[in-house]
């Protein structure tokens, strides 16, 4: 898709990908055979190559496939009833590749223009400027379109042709199985007067073989953020979305993150969440994590966080998840180590982000936050013990929890509650892209991004809980969202290209296992 400019049609068989590139997928269907070694689907180009004339070598390690070069006999533009069309012929099929960044789209095409036949193509008022840059073996023109168009390039025969369609709406939907459990879809939704483009995954839970867990940039820290395709690529996740809230600043996580059973990070303002287990069973709804210690004399302190970026006054608890060492997030923490559920150790520090002090493998640490007369109960010796109550309480038998808000839908009527969930006015009057996780009747999940209406901005957060109604969902919870809505399948993004997308801390990742049938060469 990105090398040659294929465009993968619809498909229901695992076994074969229908695609268009320079066909027409009435008259001349390609298909080819697929091979899922996950966390990629692959397709074996075989036949394409040979019937387009490419030179396949292999160099060591590296697959090296040269075509044959390609000329544009002709520049024109096209009828278009809203818009602008361009309309590249060439004497043969030829790779291109199309990038986008805001108002900028380029597209390269692998074929010889003449400089003069660049020179005849001309505009008129209204249509797009088209600069065109001619080399030995490649020919680019560069387009400058509003940031709400969503142009659709695509490919005809007879004669073969490249066609740019520059619009404010691009009709293409897209109904493709990828894998056993694992279905991609796109499609524009209506909602009153706005029409919005959806992309989203349909994921079976139950499916064999298919396995989603929470994933973050780097399993020894909690610290950083990446982007979401190098989040899932070191995780080997075959597909990704999003997931819950960060500082940007600190780079750290911002509610609950669960993972096999082992808590990451804690819940924060009792926002809403998301917990699964293997078999498939899904619970949302507002989460809240008390941790407490008590002493050998039975003193209970309260504990804040466990492994947070929100900061508050108290208590506030680290463990390895967190990393090998701890540097001090505010000024003047007293830094108790505890091992083997001991006090080992108090040390009050200064300024905050000077000192670092090593988290113990059999232990944690206690920062003491405007809370120094805890000191006395946490002496060195003091034997601790540690209780945790989650509420609801039933969340604590799912070993997967992922936490973002404001919850959206449960039993299919919207349950928007922003300010009970402690979100901001400026956020919750905020329109801007939006990904969101929901479960269906029939026991799917939804992985769902939406960005910019049709010739307007992205959907507020009432807008995306009926888009959701609209598409089936049962219960849905809002994810991250802005310049974070990321959705990720097999190597690439789905939903914008990878330059505007923003860094991430955290995920949800969808795993495929290989499947046990052999692979023919």
């Amino acid at each position: 898709m990105q090398l040659w400019g294929v465009r993968l049609l619809d498909s229901h068989d695992l076994g074969q990908q229908p695609l268009e590139w320079f066909s027409d997928p009435r008259q001349q269907p390609l298909s080819l055979p697929i091979r899922l070694l996950p966390p990629y689907r692959y397709l074996d180009i075989t036949e394409l190559a040979q019937r387009q004339g490419w030179q396949v070598q292999v160099e060591g390690q590296r697959l090296k496939i040269t075509t044959p070069l390609a000329q544009v006999e002709s520049l024109r533009r096209g009828n278009q009833a809203a818009g602008d069309r361009l309309v590249l012929n060439l004497n043969r099929p030829a790779p291109w590749q199309v990038s986008q960044q805001g108002q900028s789209l380029m597209l390269t095409v692998d074929a010889q223009t003449a400089p003069e036949l660049a020179q005849q193509l001309q505009h008129r008022p209204g249509q797009v400027p088209v600069q065109i840059q001619t080399g030995s073996n490649q020919t680019t023109l560069q387009m400058m379109i509003p940031a709400t168009w969503r142009p659709r390039i695509w490919t005809l025969p007879h004669p073969n042709r490249l066609i740019i369609d520059l619009q404010p709406e691009n009709p293409i939907t897209r109904d493709l199985l990828w894998a056993p459990g694992l279905r991609w879809r796109q499609q524009l939704l209506s909602l009153g007067a706005s029409r919005f483009p959806v992309v989203w995954l349909v994921v079976n839970p139950r499916q064999p073989g298919l396995s989603l867990r929470p994933i973050w940039g780097d399993p020894a820290t909690l610290v950083g953020i990446n982007p979401l395709s190098a989040v899932a690529g070191r995780s080997q996740a075959s597909a990704a979305i999003n997931g819950g809230f960060f500082n940007r600043n600190r780079q750290l996580p911002l509610g609950a993150i669960r993972q096999e059973g082992r808590w990451i990070s804690s819940p924060i303002l009792n926002r809403g969440a998301i917990a699964w287990d293997e078999k498939g069973r899904v619970k949302m709804g507002r989460l809240s994590l008390q941790e407490t210690l008590i002493t050998a004399n039975g003193q209970r302190l309260s504990l804040q966080s466990l492994n947070s970026g929100y900061v508050q006054a108290g208590i506030a608890r680290y463990t390895q998840a967190w990393g090998t060492t701890y540097t001090p997030l505010t000024d003047n923490e007293l830094i108790v180590t505890v091992q083997a559920d001991r006090v080992i150790a108090q040390r009050p520090l200064g300024k905050a982000g000077e000192a670092t002090l090593p988290i113990p493998v059999n232990g944690y640490l206690l920062s003491l936050r405007s809370n120094r007369s805890a000191a006395s109960a946490v002496a060195i010796g003091t034997a601790l013990s540690l209780e945790r109550t989650l509420t609801p309480d039933d969340f604590d038998t799912y070993p997967q929890i992922l936490a973002a808000g404001p919850l959206l839908l449960q039993n299919r009527q919207i349950v928007l509650d922003a300010k009970q969930e402690q979100f901001s006015d400026a956020f919750i009057r905020e329109t801007a892209s939006r990904s969101a996780i929901a479960t269906t009747s029939e026991g799917n999940l939804l992985i769902v991004a939406v960005h910019d209406r049709v010739g307007g901005e992205g959907p507020t957060l009432g807008e995306m809980a009926q888009l959701l109604q609209q598409m089936g969902a049962l219960e849905a919870l809002n994810l991250d969202g802005g310049s974070s809505t990321t959705l990720y399948l097999g190597g690439q993004l789905l939903d914008r290209s990878s330059r505007s997308a923003a860094r991430v801390h955290n995920g949800i990742g969808i795993f495929l296992q290989p499947s046990p049938e052999p692979i023919r060469p």
